[in-house]
C-alpha cells in the first residue's frame, strides 16, 4: 500500500510475500502489473492535448481516424466522439476478452500488438447502444483514443507521458509494461479461472506467460503503490502538478452513470465515488491476470492511497480493495 498525504508524506507498506513457492517477501519497491488503472496516464495526457487546444473533446473520432480504412467498420462509427470514448459512451464492446482474441494472446505469447489489429478483433460488430445512449467498459475506447493522439503528437504515447508526466514528477517507479521481462515486478497469482484462460503462475523463471504490451493505452504501466499513491495526488489533488484545476474540473465534472458500484460515475478516465463513509472519492481500478490495483483519492481528507496485490484469484484478499482503502482513509480522520 502506498498513501500520500497533504503535507508531502508518502508512505509505503507491505505485507505478505512476492513468490508463493520460495516465500520471498514482497517490498515497499515490488512493481505489480496496474491493469486499467494506468488509463489515467493516458486520459491526462488527453487532457493536456484538449487545454492545448490540438484534441477536441466533441469532436467525431471520424475527423482524425476518418482515413483509416477500418473506420467505417467500427460500431457507431459516424456518430460517436472523443468524449464517449474517454466515458466509455461509445457502444464500442472489449476486445480483451474476445475468446479468438485471448486464444491469439496465449498461442502466441511474444506477438508485439497494433491498435489495428487489437481493433480487427471487434469490427463490423452491433452495437450494444447508440453513441452517448448507454454505458459499457471497455479498453478498446482507450486504443482508439490513443491511436488518435498518437497521431496528434506525432510520437510513441509512452514517450510522451515519461515527459510531460513521469520525468518532471519523478515517478520512477512507474513503468511501461511492454514485455514479458519487467524488472521488479513481482510474481503474480490468476487463480484457476482466470478469464484470459491463463495459469495460476502468470510469470515463470520471470517471465509473463503473455506479452502484457496488449494493453497500451487501455492500461500498460507496472508500478509501485508508493508511486501510483503520489500520482493520484499530482492528478486529483487541488494543488497537483499534473493537470491544471481546469481540465481536472473537466476530468471529474458532468460523468456519467456507470455500473461499477451504487451511485458511481466515469468521468474523462476516472472512476467518480460522490458518496463513501468518507466523503466523494476520485480514482481508478486495475486488474490484470495475476494482479489488482486500487487507486483512490479522498478529497475533503486530501491523501491519496493505493492498494496492489500479487493476485487475482477472486475472492483471494477477503475483502475489496475498495472498501480496504476506505477503511484505511477513515483511520486517517483522526
Amino acid at each position: 500500500m502506498g498513501v500520500a498525504l497533504a503535507d508531502g508524506t508518502v508512505i509505503g507498506v507491505v505485507t505478505g510475500v512476492a513468490d508463493r513457492d520460495a516465500k520471498t517477501p514482497l517490498t515497499p519497491d515490488h512493481l505489480f502489473l496496474a491493469g486499467s488503472t494506468g488509463k489515467t496516464f493516458f486520459a491526462a495526457l488527453a487532457l493536456q492535448l484538449i487545454e492545448e487546444g490540438r484534441l477536441d473533446l466533441d469532436a467525431p473520432v471520424a475527423k482524425y481516424l476518418g482515413s483509416e480504412p477500418w473506420m467505417a467498420r467500427l460500431p457507431n462509427a459516424k456518430d460517436m466522439t472523443v468524449r464517449h470514448l474517454m466515458t466509455h459512451t461509445s457502444g464500442i464492446v472489449r476486445y480483451e476478452t474476445d475468446p479468438e482474441f485471448t486464444a491469439a494472446l496465449r498461442r502466441r505469447p511474444d506477438k508485439v500488438w497494433t491498435p489495428e489489429e487489437r481493433i480487427a478483433f471487434l469490427l463490423d460488430a452491433v452495437a450494444p447502444f447508440a453513441a452517448g445512449k448507454g454505458w459499457d467498459y471497455s479498453d478498446t475506447n482507450y486504443i482508439v483514443l490513443g491511436l488518435i493522439m498518437e497521431r496528434l503528437t506525432r510520437r510513441p504515447l509512452y514517450d510522451e507521458i515519461a515527459a510531460r508526466f513521469l520525468g518532471p514528477l519523478k515517478l520512477a517507479q512507474v513503468v511501461p509494461s511492454t514485455s514479458r521481462r519487467i524488472a521488479g515486478l513481482a510474481p503474480g497469482y490468476a487463480g484457476r479461472r482466470d478469464p484470459l484462460g491463463l495459469p495460476d503462475q502468470v510469470m515463470v523463471e520471470g517471465e509473463l506467460v503473455i506479452n502484457p504490451q496488449f494493453e497500451w493505452a487501455g492500461g500498460g504501466f507496472a508500478t509501485s503503490p508508493r508511486d501510483l499513491a503520489r500520482w493520484g495526488r499530482e492528478l486529483y489533488a487541488g494543488n497537483g502538478r499534473a493537470i491544471s484545476p481546469a481540465a481536472r474540473r473537466l476530468m471529474i465534472d458532468s460523468a456519467v452513470a456507470a455500473r461499477l458500484g451504487p451511485e458511481t460515475r466515469y468521468g474523462r478516465g476516472v472512476i467518480v465515488r460522490p458518496k463513501t463513509p468518507v466523503g466523494p472519492a476520485w480514482g481508478h481500478s486495475g486488474f490484470f491476470p495475476g494482479y489488482q490495483t486500487e487507486l483512490l483519492y479522498v478529497r475533503d481528507l486530501d491523501v491519496s492511497l493505493a492498494v496492489q496485490v500479487n493476485t487475482s484469484a477472486p475472492r483471494a484478499t477477503g475483502r475489496s480493495l475498495l472498501r480496504v482503502l476506505l477503511d484505511i482513509a477513515a483511520m486517517t480522520r483522526g
